[in-house]
């Protein structure tokens, strides 16, 4: 059976960013069918939408479905997976730079966009359930903050294992080429 994987772009973010050309390269080479698809209405997330795009591109999820989530990506997987029926399993999640709350906005608009995303909360129970394998990547340099809190919440509500990288921001194409390159050709699964 074939394994799927799906990488999810953050909140204004697109396929072909650089960390989601990378991780597709070589997830592809490890044997994984990979999609990155288009996340809709990308700079002004909406939960519903994010999932029910999931739940389309997806189809039926199992033990051979994988994700990769990036900022916004990670809470879009986790609302996901809680829609799923019960008894469902998945291979597993990585999440990179996952957060469920956020400093540093710019503007009222971004702060009312984030809202429902820090304020709705997350079944970490079912998700938990689902997901046989959590793997988080956070930075130390965070830009948007609340780092020990979102360790603290990754690993008490979903028993993830958490890997604090050093000084790569919010893992974009500000942290350099090179940086990126080698941070995404060391994950799996």
């Amino acid at each position: 059976m074939v394994k799927r994987l799906f990488i999810i772009h953050g909140w204004g973010g697109n396929p072909n960013e650089l960390l989601h050309r990378c991780l597709k390269k070589n997830f592809s080479k490890n044997g994984f069918k990979v999609i990155v698809p288009h996340m809709p209405n990308k700079d002004e997330p909406l939960i519903k939408e994010w999932v029910s795009c999931l739940n389309k591109i997806v189809g039926k999820a199992d033990e051979n479905t994988y994700f990769i989530g990036h900022s916004i990506g990670c809470q879009a997987i986790m609302r996901y997976l809680e829609t799923l029926p019960e008894k469902t399993k998945v291979g597993g999640c990585i999440f990179i730079a996952g957060w469920f709350n956020l400093d540093n906005m710019e503007t009222k608009e971004e702060e009312k966009i984030a809202k429902p995303w820090i304020k709705n909360k997350i079944d970490f129970n079912k998700v938990k359930d689902i997901s046989q394998e959590i793997k988080v990547y956070l930075s130390s340099n965070e830009y948007y903050g609340f780092i020990e809190e979102n360790v603290q919440t990754f690993k008490e509500k979903l028993g993830a294992k958490v890997i604090i990288e050093d000084n790569m921001g919010h893992f974009t194409n500000e942290e350099g080429e090179s940086k990126i390159y080698k941070f995404a050709s060391k994950l799996d699964f």
